[in-house]
């Protein structure tokens, strides 16, 4: 059988599957069974499933793909712990995950792409454009991998690693509900964070969905014109529209909206840059993260002095604007997103 026509088990969710074992003339409790083998014990392989006959795991791997990532190499933070993966696909593509560990509990951040096409200038993993989007499988995989590396539950999930989440949107909502159905790992809907630059129609659609996810754009700067130097995504979509499709999140969702912004240097660290935020974030429910920028080699950029980051954030909280500056984790590794990928995609050692 063609690959293309087999049936994408780990990318079903639990009503697809029961819909699927129904066409296969078996009982809706085996459609259980084998969502809690890849779900909840997340075992590699059809044959492990030792509770089906011998003759329904034959089907199973004759009608199925069954996603399992491979890793192709672990970087482990000296500092704090963190953990940076790159995984391998089916197809010869390559994705990063990284695994970070707090005080409240392991947090795991995933791509969503291979590559990403939305071109923001600080980013690495925009430098060789988009392969493809991730199914919903690859997605969790990611999740699954990295859990049972460590022995430990992942509590926490960001959709914040290579790629835009709402250019897969189709894939991400099946992830989503998959994450955090009660037959699976029961991720919390409030510890999922889904990250965007801006697609304006995705995010009035995300809101009307009403799940209880927290949205982070992806911001900044301050002003249409400087957004557009920094986010290509900016020349189609003006800020304003942005910002009132956040709006429109919040309404519909009830769930703050959290704006990320990288502080690059003499770039956008000005005053004039957080007067300019203090303007438009002024008496809305909303959390700014401040981010200094992880330099990559490809461009020229450098991180706002530490100085400069405190008094960007006093400023912010001065003016009712809750404000926190992002730790930096993982900073003696290839901490900027999308910088392992891009090193073994150019056959680069690590360290040179």
């Amino acid at each position: 059988m063609d690959v293309t026509s087999k049936f994408d088990l780990k990318s079903a969710d639990y009503d697809s599957l029961c819909a699927y074992m129904t066409q296969l003339g078996e009982k809706k409790f085996r459609a259980t069974q084998i969502y809690e083998w890849m779900h909840v014990r997340h075992v590699t392989s059809i044959d492990e499933m030792t509770n089906l006959s011998k003759k329904l795991r034959e089907q199973l791997k004759e009608q199925c793909t069954f996603t399992v990532l491979k890793p192709l190499e672990v970087q482990i933070s000296k500092q704090d712990g963190t953990r940076k993966y790159l995984f391998g696909l089916d197809d010869g593509n390559m994705i990063e995950s990284v695994l970070m560990r707090y005080k409240h509990g392991n947090s795991v951040c995933i791509s969503s792409q291979a590559g990403c096409r939305m071109g923001c200038r600080f980013c690495a993993s925009t430098l060789d454009g988009l392969a493809r989007s991730l199914t919903p499988a690859e997605m969790l995989e990611q999740i699954y991998r990295i859990g049972c590396d460590i022995g430990e539950r992942i509590s926490n999930v960001v959709v914040m690693g290579s790629g835009e989440p709402l250019d897969n949107y189709g894939n991400l909502l099946v992830f989503i509900r998959m994450l955090t159905d009660t037959h699976g790992l029961n991720i919390s809907q409030r510890n999922l964070t889904v990250s965007t630059c801006g697609l304006v129609p995705r995010i009035r659609e995300l809101a009307d969905q009403k799940l209880q996810i927290t949205l982070a754009l992806s911001l900044h700067a301050s002003s249409q014109e400087k957004r557009k130097e920094l986010m290509p995504i900016a020349n189609k979509y003006e800020l304003s529209d942005v910002m009132d499709a956040c709006d429109y999140y919040f309404s519909q969702t009830g769930r703050r909206v959290t704006f990320e912004y990288s502080l690059v240097g003499g770039v956008n660290d000005t005053d004039a840059d957080v007067e300019g935020l203090c303007r438009m974030l002024k008496g809305k429910n909303c959390h700014i993260n401040l981010i200094p920028v992880n330099p990559i080699k490809e461009r020229d950029f450098v991180q706002s002095e530490r100085a400069v980051v405190e008094a960007f954030r006093q400023k912010l909280e001065k003016n009712g604007i809750n404000a926190t500056v992002r730790r930096e984790m993982g900073r003696d590794i290839d901490g900027a997103c999308g910088q392992l990928r891009k090193r073994h995609m150019d056959g680069v050692q690590p360290g040179a």
